[in-house]
């Protein structure tokens, strides 16, 4: 009994000593403190900041009138009276218009032909020109939906001025003759912000993580003799102890990192959160999946620089594959069983569920469950690799021990044949 108690506190001691020496090698290396306490402290205060007005407001648009009619006017007007865009120029033909396009001086173009205000008094359909910069997705909405709008508008004035109705109800049965109200559900601003930045601040969670552990592992390899992950130390000689000593340091950092992302950046940005402290449990096997996850993965890095191409070229994909900018109905079935692999798909949904939809713990049982499953499943992935790596470390402690006993004969054998040409 007193034996395996010895060997309980020798663990906890060696532990300790792991979590102690990985906290101070964190201090130490500068890339590694950017991106465990830098870039998630800073980067979401910046994208939080560019995307705090939500919508964007008075798109320039170029307007090409070759009708120079009332009603093209009147639409010109009623075009440039809305908050989302305004009239910047006025140009002659479409080449000028184009140009003003590809300088990105404006972002959109209306064309009016000769003929538009003439085929509707001949009782005919006109055709408007909208040409949009899909390069941006936000001022494309502003300026189609605006021209959507106003054509409505105009529409309905004419179908009054042309129907003759005795009272002003018919007139409004005639152009509404079926009334509807859109309700913007878990984004009532409408904006940007509240639609992509919970999904990119669990995201932040998981990729800072894996260039963090990744720099790390880059580095002990590149300081061992050996390009061993595993240091040759009395201290290293257990499995447990080596992954739970670093995996709790990693933790401690994120878990102040995690409260600062979910529940303080949203509310400084009043951006819309319904999560609270009791909800936010979601958090904890997210950050331990992803401890692993990037403990696993960083018994492939051979230098520091390999994880970052490794790592940062996947952010976009993975938040396509959880479902944020993407439906996730939409996605292919191949691709949806990828997605399972990285923590972030099962984190970012149930995240964003309770954040925006006021979803509760047993709404997001799945994604919960998925989470603790990829805990146990790459906590001993992570033991598996690391008990290979201690195999590795063990025999050049073994090959270096011999290589020490070899050189000391050596050395005795020099100073006996020293002595007997002395003798």
């Amino acid at each position: 009994m007193s034996t395996f108690l010895k060997r309980i506190n020798e663990g906890l001691h060696d532990m300790c000593y792991i979590w102690a020496k990985e906290m101070k090698s964190i201090v130490q290396d500068e890339g590694v403190l950017l991106f465990f306490i830098v870039v998630p402290l800073v980067y979401p205060l910046l994208y939080s900041w560019i995307y705090n007005n939500e919508v964007v407001r008075e798109v320039p648009v170029a307007i090409v009138d070759m009708s120079n009619s009332q009603l093209s006017r009147q639409f010109i007007r009623q075009f440039d009276a809305s908050p989302d865009t305004r009239v910047a120029y006025r140009c002659n033909d479409m080449e000028d218009a184009k140009d003003l396009v590809e300088k990105q001086v404006c972002h959109g173009i209306l064309y009016f032909p000769p003929e538009f205000e003439n085929n509707i008094y001949r009782m005919e359909q006109a055709h408007l020109g909208v040409y949009c910069d899909m390069s941006l997705m936000l001022t494309y909405k502003a300026i189609y939906s605006t021209a959507m709008a106003v054509a409505q508008n105009i529409n309905a004035q004419l179908q009054i001025k042309m129907s003759n109705n005795p009272t002003d109800r018919e007139d409004q049965i005639l152009v509404q003759p079926l009334q509807a109200e859109g309700v913007q559900m878990f984004n009532p601003t409408g904006g940007y912000g509240n639609f992509i930045l919970p999904g990119v601040l669990i995201l932040i969670i998981q990729q800072t993580l894996l260039l963090g552990i990744g720099l790390s592992a880059g580095t002990a390899r590149e300081n061992n003799r050996y390009k061993d992950l595993v240091p040759i130390s009395r201290h290293y000689n257990g499995l447990f102890r080596i992954v739970l000593g670093k995996a709790l340091c990693y933790f401690m950092i994120y878990a102040v990192l995690a409260a600062y992302l979910c529940l303080v950046v949203p509310r400084m940005f009043h951006f819309t959160t319904l999560i609270d402290i009791k909800e936010a449990g979601i958090i904890v096997p997210y950050i331990l999946s992803c401890i692993f996850f990037g403990m696993f993965l960083s018994c492939m890095v051979r230098y520091r620089e390999n994880v970052i191409l490794l790592v940062v070229f996947t952010s976009l994909p993975l938040l396509f594959l959880a479902g944020m900018s993407w439906p996730q109905s939409a996605i292919p079935r191949f691709l949806q069983v990828i997605s399972w692999i990285f923590p972030s798909t099962f984190g970012v949904r149930a995240y964003v569920r309770m954040d925006l939809m006021d979803a509760t713990m047993s709404d997001v049982q799945l994604e919960y469950q998925a989470l603790w499953i990829q805990v146990l499943i790459y906590f001993f992935a992570t033991c598996i690799v690391y008990r290979y790596q201690l195999i590795h470390t063990r025999h050049h402690a073994l090959d270096r021990l011999n290589e020490m006993k070899k050189n000391v004969q050596e050395m005795r054998e020099r100073k006996n044949s020293e002595l007997r040409v002395k003798n």
